[in-house]
């Protein structure tokens, strides 16, 4: 193994939406799980040698109960619902992964006996929020969940549901808080001793921290408080809620997310330590701190209290040559892992061209809005900014179909084709937000036909044409750019659109490739030679 001392920073790792990450060490290959969502493919484990540099690895699941929400039948969908905040484990040659839906209101438990799979899929009787897994040494298990009340709980040998006369106690209480209270949780054991990190915020204003407590025993006192509140000087967005790692040499690690704006919430690497006696600060009530020092071994994040911007890391294979994470495609191969569907697919309504090089996509029911396009294919968005092309073709396309690239968030922004009186026209549509906060669209304003604004039509020669889709996230900008190419330039159509994180997603924005009918269902549309730069 090599010791490499960076001269450029390490954060924001992947520069990517991947939030709520749990991660582990097996020998000596680090293992990342992220929230997915509506999404499938779902639940992505990524791999990595040195905790910055990570390539797709598996996932865990194709499909996750095929209900008609999960596959847009109709009006349904799960937007901000879905698969999020999964515990990744290993225990005596076995992965585990779990999570709850909140769409189906159930948690699952995977399991396989190598990462690559296969996964057997399980459930686990009770609804368990942001859980994560602890396997004592005496080979108990016991799961630790919830929102300002954080329980844990003791489960059967086999997992299936609380174990009878087994452990149920409240651990730490955060009832009251008027913003985030403790949630996010990651449970361990080290040294004999009992760790629960969370996600938290501020009493006095919204801010999110990263909070640690500590107990002798699982039936002990649990005391903490904040250990880490920093923003990395990035538009007072504060970093937490995450797992912590150790590398082969030792060395400790925590990784959580920082919130970024419309690209969503990205993954940041911090070197931690361990200290004893620590003074540490929990807000107790509004406007008051309480502060207690804490004899037990206690994590300390970063350096001085921030993350520091360069430190090294070790990689245990150094040559090794990652895949990345996002890509073009020219649709000759199988699709690649960084396409992940929209909700559930419906595979008998694409086609794939391998010799042409070509995506194609039917519609199967009338819609009136893109975000209810089955079959979209979608790629993470890359802080602090980047462009997607696509030839599409047209020819196939009924009166009232709306084919394109998209900049897919609830408020979206799609520039396409359409046909009108049985011509083509090229055409800009977004959903613009009714305000710049988080909270979740109105239900009458999330992409519906009335508020889905057209900005150009444009009549075009022939059935394809080159798109082109540009977002700039550079200290939350967050804006998007449509072209389309018209002999050898590029030619701006419409305004640039603005962006938001709204909570009704939920998800980091993302370019998409999508068909929907608006009159007459069984129109498609092609897409070829799709470049990510």
């Amino acid at each position: 193994m090599s010791e490499k001392i960076n001269t450029c920073p390490i954060n924001p790792v992947t520069c990517l939406d991947y939030p709520d990450v749990d991660v582990i060490r097996v020998e000596d290959t680090y293992y990342m799980v992220s929230t997915t969502m509506h999404f499938m493919p779902g639940c992505e484990i990524l791999r990595s040698y040195d905790l910055k540099t990570w390539e797709h690895a598996v996932y865990v699941y194709d499909t996750l109960d095929g209900t008609p929400g999960q596959r847009l039948e109709g009006e349904k969908n799960i937007y901000g619902q879905g698969m999020w905040a999964a515990s990744l484990r290993y225990h005596r040659g076995t992965f585990y992964v779990c999570f709850v839906a909140n769409d189906t209101h159930k948690t699952y438990l995977y399991t396989a006996q190598r990462l690559e799979g296969p996964w057997e899929k399980h459930t686990v009787e009770g609804f368990y929020h942001d859980c994560s897994l602890l396997f004592d040494d005496d080979d108990r298990v016991y799961i630790a969940y919830g929102n300002k009340n954080i329980y844990i709980t003791e489960l059967a040998e086999n997992l299936s549901g609380p174990k009878a006369g087994g452990l149920h106690r409240l651990a730490v209480s955060d009832e009251g808080n008027p913003h985030l209270g403790y949630e996010g949780t990651h449970f361990y054991k080290i040294n004999g001793k009992y760790y629960l990190f969370f996600i938290h915020s501020l009493w006095d204003h919204w801010r999110r921290t990263e909070c640690c407590f500590v107990a002798d025993s699982l039936t002990g006192e649990f005391v903490g408080g904040e250990v880490l509140n920093d923003d990395r000087g990035y538009c007072g967005q504060g970093v937490a809620q995450g797992g912590i790692v150790d590398t082969p040499e030792g060395k400790w690690y925590a990784m959580l997310f920082q919130d970024s704006g419309a690209v969503g919430r990205i993954p940041v690497l911090i070197p931690m330590s361990w200290e004893q006696g620590l003074t540490v600060r929990r807000e107790a009530l509004p406007g008051q701190q309480a502060e207690r020092v804490l004899e037990q071994l206690f994590p300390v994040l970063g350096e001085g209290g921030r993350i520091p911007k360069d430190f090294p890391i070790t990689s245990t294979r150094p040559d090794y040559p990652y895949e990345p994470l996002v890509q073009s495609d020219d649709f000759k191969e199988e699709l690649k892992s960084c396409w992940q569907f929209n909700h559930e697919p419906d595979v008998s309504l694409t086609a794939h061209d391998r010799e042409a090089g070509s995506w194609k996509v039917t519609t199967d029911k009338v819609c009136d809005r893109l975000t209810q396009a089955k079959n979209m294919i979608t790629q993470r968005m890359r802080y602090p900014g980047c462009a997607g092309e696509v030839t599409l073709d047209g020819s196939g396309l009924k009166e009232g179909d709306i084919a394109g690239l998209c900049a897919l968030q609830s408020c979206y922004g799609l520039i396409g084709l359409t046909r009108r009186d049985g011509k083509l026209c090229l055409i800009v549509r977004t959903v613009e937000a009714e305000d710049t906060s988080m909270a979740p669209l109105k239900k009458e304003a999330q992409g519906t036909g009335a508020l889905e604004k057209e900005w150009a039509v444009l009549p075009v020669e022939g059935n394809s044409v080159q798109l082109k889709l540009e977002v700039d996230f550079t200290e939350m900008k967050d804006t998007a750019a449509f072209y389309y190419k018209e002999g050898q330039d590029w030619k701006k159509l419409g305004p640039d659109h603005k962006l938001y994180f709204k909570l009704d997603h939920f998800c980091g924005c993302r370019f998409g490739l999508a068909v929907y009918s608006t009159r007459e269902a069984g129109g498609s549309a092609e897409f070829r030679n799709f470049r990510y730069s």
